[in-house]
């Protein structure tokens, strides 16, 4: 179980690009941010050997941003979150289930880090989960 005591100020975090994808440093501290912070998720999407065709899709490349649906009527589990692009066209899959049991949709927000590969194929991403009210920087082009 995670402690989840922390400060209440807003969550402030800059995505440094490293050759797969990102990883998190603190704006304020400047430090960078373990992915098992109690502040934040980083989960590896479920269910994405059903969606290949998505994950080829640049809507999900590291450093965009996602979008989290949930699925109240879904008929394995009501409380499935859906991971889609950011104008909800394409689902890469789910929120893992023991993570999504915990959360709720509309008080996150979701931007992909890292990307996996089989051979030329993107074959799997990992998604970090945010505050809705934190402060996400991408580094300028």
């Amino acid at each position: 179980m995670r402690d989840e005591s922390f400060s209440t100020s807003r969550l402030r975090l800059w995505l440094e690009r490293t050759r797969g994808g990102y990883r998190l440093r603190d704006a304020a501290t400047e430090q960078f941010v373990p992915e098992d912070d109690a502040r934040i998720r980083v989960v590896r999407v479920a269910g994405v050997s059903y969606r290949p065709d998505a994950l080829r899709d640049d809507a999900f490349a590291p450093g965009r941003r996602l979008e989290l649906v949930p699925e109240p009527q879904n008929e394995h589990d009501s409380h499935a979150i859906g991971i889609w692009d950011a104008d909800r066209r394409v689902q890469a899959g789910y929120v893992p289930a023991d993570v999504a049991h915990d959360l709720r949709a509309e008080d996150w927000q979701a931007v992909a880090l890292h990307e996996f590969f089989a051979g030329p194929e993107r074959a799997g991403l990992r998604v970090l989960l945010a505050p809705r009210d934190a402060w996400i920087g991408t580094p300028r082009a």
